[in-house]
């Protein structure tokens, strides 16, 4: 492959050359561009209103730039997959399917929002489509370990998906979690956006090395790495390892070398840090994931101008009929704290806790009451 990937190394590579459409359909690689299209301009639009109307109630952290893992996702998960994503969440929640109003309405702090206006960006989540993001870093990778377990033991044919950055490698509970996956050999996919910067701070700032898939390996999980935005080959590999997982051959990560274009979180420009370079940002433009597809496709005689028009119009559109839901829908009323911290009815936690009848659980309350601090 004539791109070292590694990230202090890609920058210097110049123009991508490598990207191969063979053993793929029209209708596929047309669907991988649809998605990455719809999800850029969402972001772009959504960047766009941010500011000054200052109407989103929640910060966002954008995914500019790494559309081609989330469009690759969306082609092949199924809707009992589960999938859980950290907070650069818009991706994954994209890639799951779920209803893309219901996203903009919860930013928006709306009650039709996915979370009834509570959550937000980076704690967004769809019940109904089996989507769960949070803002703690590596919750996405242990909490989607816990899921493949359960689905190891139903038997389920469902998979666990957990997408996440490289920052996440820095703690303890991803090292854990790719233990416990190889040891089970769990139906878990992890695929790892590999942006480079955790907030403002380098990977080998932070790391010795860029070596998380030789890492990752020693634990008994299939690890690849490639370049991430080559949609093509992201899709090609995706497709591989899912359906390995499916068919019962244990774990796997694919570590994606991608980038934000924009500011780790918000559209403010964060470059005021000086934590990169501007060689560094134009070569990954210049390289962007949609763009390469695009003009892979045109040079192959399967993309004319007016199905990139009919493309374009349709995410329009889409992202306008999003804005007007979000915008015409109420805010939610004021709620009951306890409610919503609280579960008024537990009857199993009440009968292990002996609330029903009194008993050790109200002498543990006495007791906890006298007890001095």
């Amino acid at each position: 492959m004539g791109i070292t990937l590694k990230h202090e190394l890609i920058a210097r590579s110049g123009p991508y050359r490598e990207m191969d459409l063979s053993g793929l359909d029209r209708d596929t690689l047309l669907a991988l561009l649809r998605q990455m299209l719809r999800l850029r301009r969402t972001e772009e639009a959504l960047l766009r209103e941010y500011h000054p109307a200052d109407e989103m109630r929640c910060p966002i952290h954008f995914c500019v730039g790494q559309e081609a893992v989330p469009a690759a996702l969306s082609l092949l998960v199924r809707g009992d997959d589960y999938m859980l994503s950290h907070h650069r969440s818009h991706g994954y929640y994209f890639a799951k399917g779920a209803p893309l109003r219901e996203l903009f309405a919860e930013i928006y702090g709306k009650a039709t929002g996915a979370n009834g206006g509570k959550a937000g960006s980076q704690d967004i989540s769809h019940h109904a489509s089996r989507f769960y993001s949070g803002a703690i870093l590596a919750g996405a990778v242990s909490i989607a370990v816990g899921v493949a377990l359960g689905l190891q033991i139903r038997k389920s044919t469902s998979l666990a998906i957990s997408g996440f950055g490289e920052g996440a490698s820095d703690e303890g509970a991803f090292w854990e979690a790719m233990n416990y996956a190889g040891l089970c050999r769990l139906p878990i996919l992890f695929a790892c956006e590999n942006n480079r910067y955790a907030t403002f701070s380098d990977q080998l700032k932070r790391q010795a090395s860029d070596n998380m898939c030789e890492r990752v390996t020693t634990f008994g999980v299939r690890a690849t790495r490639i370049f991430g935005n080559d949609a093509a080959q992201v899709y090609r590999i995706l497709d591989q390892e899912v359906r390995r997982i499916r068919e019962g051959q244990g774990p796997a990560l694919v570590e994606a070398y991608t980038y934000r274009w924009n500011s780790h979180v918000g559209p403010e420009d964060d470059g005021v840090n000086n934590y990169r370079s501007a060689e560094e940002m134009a070569f990954w433009k210049e390289n962007c994931p949609i763009r390469l597809l695009r003009e892979k496709l045109v040079e192959a005689g399967q993309l004319s101008e007016s199905d990139l028009a009919r493309l374009e119009a349709d995410a329009a559109q889409e992202i306008a009929d999003c804005f007007r839901f979000a915008k015409e829908s109420p805010f939610p009323d004021a709620p009951d704290w306890g409610s919503v911290n609280l579960a008024s009815g537990a009857p199993v936690a009440d009968k292990l806790l002996g609330t029903q009848s009194g008993g050790e659980f109200d002498q543990f309350q006495a007791d906890a009451r006298l007890a001095p601090y």
